[in-house]
């Protein structure tokens, strides 16, 4: 989970960090908001209205819990003062190492860990040189693009970033985890598919937001974001649990995905209807 999670989280910091360090604080905060929630609301939702998602015990006992107590931290740091500083990004980032030093302790003699080595293993240095070097120079470039087309794009239709920042860049940044979880679940990886959704979120805050505002701290800018996007992110996260206790079987069903999917559409509807300028 922890390799796929922060792989896939790389488009959101570089995203964040572009749209922070040009004067767009709103994108930075709502490419996290909205891409936690699309994670959950709508790849979450696809995934398992491809192949219903089993869950295991390691759900609710840490990664779940994880992933609520990160939510509530931001939403109380950004209520606070209305600023997310550098001191409380680095309690994120520090809660965040803190959760992987636990997460790899306690999966250090699982055999995953020992096949995924195994397959690396036959990868020659070069090609891994290569293949980070090209992904490394398209995400500083579309990070950029991305940012400054958004910008474009809220003047055009006459709308806030913060509506671009919770819907459209949110969206684009969530594509890398739709694809390997719909990969995942294709192949009866279930468990990692859903691994690999918690951790991105987790990282999303503890690592983009908390290196993010390490860098330059990020305020609040614009009501929405703590009015209602936050709490849209924390009840879809809050939701998970009951979610798959329901019928007492213990996985996210097609149709649960279907319930997922169609809350996030009613989520983007009341985004754009009440994000005109």
């Amino acid at each position: 989970m922890t390799v796929v999670s922060f792989a896939t989280s790389a488009p959101e910091l570089l995203v964040s960090l572009q749209a922070a360090l040009t004067g767009s604080p709103a994108i930075a905060i709502n490419n996290v908001v909205g891409s936690n929630i699309a994670n959950i609301g709508l790849v979450l939702g696809i995934t398992a209205m491809v192949s219903a998602i089993s869950v295991d015990k390691s759900f609710y006992k840490l990664n779940w819990p994880v992933m609520i107590i990160f939510s509530i931290a931001l939403y109380y740091f950004l209520k606070n003062d209305q600023i997310l500083t550098a001191m409380e990004g680095a309690i994120l980032f520090l809660g965040l190492i803190a959760f992987l030093f636990i997460l790899i302790r306690s999966v250090r003699k699982d055999k995953v860990i020992e096949d995924v080595d195994e397959s690396l293993a036959v990868v020659s240095n070069f090609k891994i040189i290569l293949w980070l070097l090209i992904g490394a120079v398209s995400l500083y470039f579309g990070s950029e693009w991305l940012v400054e087309g958004s910008k474009e794009i809220a003047l055009s239709i006459g709308v806030s970033e913060a509506v671009i920042g919770v819907s459209l860049i949110a969206v684009g940044t969530s594509v890398p985890e739709l694809a390997a979880s719909v990969i995942a679940a294709a192949k009866q990886e279930k468990a990692i598919s859903l691994g690999n959704l918690i951790g991105s979120n987790i990282f999303n805050i503890g690592s983009v937001l908390g290196l993010t505002a390490i860098i330059k701290p990020i305020p609040v800018t614009e009501p929405q974001i703590l009015s209602s996007d936050i709490f849209w992110m924390l009840g879809f996260a809050a939701i998970l649990l009951p979610m798959i206790f329901i019928k007492n079987k213990m996985q996210i069903s097609r149709i649960k995905g279907f319930v997922l999917v169609i809350a996030y559409g009613v989520f983007m509807f009341l985004v754009f209807t009440k994000g005109k300028i």
